[in-house]
């Protein structure tokens, strides 16, 4: 009998609702995450997006780091979006918040500027396949650096870095979840 995957989704700030939903229309269990014990009923994690400071704190409060950073180093799947893609990085380019350092990326936070820059565009994201993804970017961080094992799944024009993955960590800039298009989400639960 092969076990139903069952995929956790960072519940303690952001929005986290709009990745349950989509993970639950593509026929996937899921489970908030908000205490330790939690991470134990999981195969895989979504870090979401919302305000990285604040899950940061939020994480060292409910004295998720440790346990969290050992369920990564030991293998569990793990996608961090915008915040969440923060909080993977192994350095932030700002001297805060904290992350987890997991993720052999260095981050820019709020990189594009303030919410007024927010901005939608469709990305050539190969491992999904020909097709484009539409992609919003709301007050989103950027890979300045990737390290040798990271692979770059996508770029803007310009070149700057929006979607990497290292092993079974995924890091992407922007919220796949406020659209309809679940190729992303289908890719990590592969994962």
């Amino acid at each position: 009998m092969v076990k139903t995957k069952t995929i956790g989704v960072l519940s303690l700030q952001g929005d986290f609702l709009e990745h349950i939903t989509t993970l639950q229309k593509i026929g996937v269990a899921t489970q908030e995450v908000r205490l330790p014990h939690e991470l134990e009923a999981i195969d895989a994690l979504i870090l979401p997006g919302g305000e990285s400071t604040t899950m940061v704190n939020l994480l060292d409060i409910f004295k998720l780091r440790e346990p969290l950073i050992k369920k990564i180093q030991e293998g569990m799947p793990v996608w961090g979006t915008c915040a969440g893609m923060i909080l993977l990085a192994k350095k932030l380019v700002q001297d805060r918040p904290v992350p987890l350092g997991v993720m052999d990326i260095v981050v820019s936070r709020n990189a594009f500027g303030r919410q007024l820059e927010s901005f939608e565009t469709d990305l050539d994201l190969p491992i999904l396949g020909a097709k484009t993804m539409h992609a919003t970017f709301i007050r989103a961080p950027f890979i300045e650096k990737a390290g040798p094992n990271v692979s770059i799944l996508a770029t803007l024009p310009d070149g700057t870095i929006v979607a990497a993955q290292e092993k079974k960590m995924l890091a992407t800039s922007f919220h796949p979840e406020l659209t309809h298009d679940t190729r992303l989400h289908e890719y990590f639960v592969k994962l």
